[in-house]
């Protein structure tokens, strides 16, 4: 296997929110791996984007060289160290009261070290007591990006408690061709390889290609014959890269909402942003990015090294949520006639 201190993650499309997603969980499974080891042996991973290599992909850049498996087993250890934080007892849904909401986070912030707090930084993404729907229990206006409530049975803290525990998907295929990978090997199909998305295991609704209807198909969506499988590497990369985007309640259409880095509000719903950037950059700087009051001005942040910045919108389809695959944003702000 090539030893080299940069790779492609050709597995990652940069108009999909999951592949994003994915990328922000790949650099802190990195960094929590990198927190055990001697100062001469860590990773120090950052990321760009080979914008003059089509596709568009992303890069991982390292401080020494490394083999993509070894990569794929740093990530495994640092997944499985930060999955640790997931657990939210017998309560599936994000359903908090206020009460509850403030207890929680009053309780993981009282018991987090500097160096420890990975529930902390968890629970801060998920919710606030500060944002409340607007009903008689007062309870908290989730992330925008939590598409579960419970409907068709899909439960959003039940999923994110169990996927990135899951290390392996169960085998491909049946009897004796069924084939079973390692998680090195799951982790690296969903960064360097095309996706094939031909895992039964459960997934967050990020990716655009969950978005079944039944006018684009030529049958009942939820027979077997026609389900979407999911890349069950990138949703576990996913579900501990959520984390880097701590909500923050604002006030907007005369009461207090939820609000995340990326993210934003307007006429047509919820949207999320990300940057295209040019220059290695570490996971602190990419939030630092998507917190930019510029991110979603056309050209505004060209002098940071971003060269482009790209949109998924949250849309409703039926009972069931899901996002849309990104465009740039000059494209989204001033379509084309």
């Amino acid at each position: 296997m090539t030893v080299a201190t940069s790779h492609r993650l050709e597995g990652l499309e940069p108009d999909n929110l999951l592949s994003f997603l994915a990328l922000l969980g790949l650099l802190r499974a990195l960094e929590i791996a990198d927190s055990t080891r001697a100062d001469d042996e860590k990773l120090q991973p950052r990321t760009a984007w080979d914008v003059d290599t089509p596709p568009l992909r992303p890069r991982l850049f390292l401080v020494r060289p490394t083999t993509q498996n070894d990569v794929c087993e740093s990530a495994a250890r640092g997944v499985a160290a930060a999955s640790a934080s997931h657990d939210f007892g017998d309560r599936k849904d994000l359903n908090y009261s206020r009460e509850e909401c403030r207890s929680q986070l009053k309780r993981e912030a009282d018991s987090s070290r500097l160096c420890e707090r990975g529930r902390a930084d968890l629970f801060a993404a998920l919710m606030s007591d500060a944002a409340i729907k607007d009903d008689k229990n007062e309870s908290v206006d989730p992330t925008p990006l939590c598409l579960l409530f419970g409907q068709g049975h899909q439960h959003f803290l039940e999923r994110l408690a169990s996927v990135p525990r899951e290390a392996t998907p169960p085998p491909r295929g049946k009897g004796k061709k069924a084939v079973r990978v390692s998680e090195a090997e799951c982790l690296a199909e969903a960064l360097f390889q095309p996706w094939h998305r031909s895992d039964p295991t459960f997934s967050f609704r990020w990716d655009p290609e969950e978005d079944v209807r039944y006018a684009l198909m030529a049958g009942d969506p939820t027979d077997t014959a026609y389900k979407v499988g999911s890349q069950h590497g990138a949703n576990r990369l996913a579900a501990v890269g959520l984390v880097a985007l701590t909500l923050v309640p604002e006030h907007r259409s005369g009461r207090i909402r939820p609000s995340i880095i990326g993210g934003a509000f307007n006429s047509d719903g919820f949207s999320f942003s990300w940057p295209i950037w040019k220059e290695p950059a570490t996971l602190s700087t990419i939030r630092s990015l998507l917190a930019h009051p510029d991110l979603r001005k056309p050209d505004a942040l060209k002098h940071l090294s971003v060269n482009q910045v790209m949109q998924a919108r949250r849309i409703s389809v039926g009972k069931f949520m899901n996002f849309t695959r990104a465009g740039p944003i000059a494209e989204i702000i001033s379509p084309r006639h």
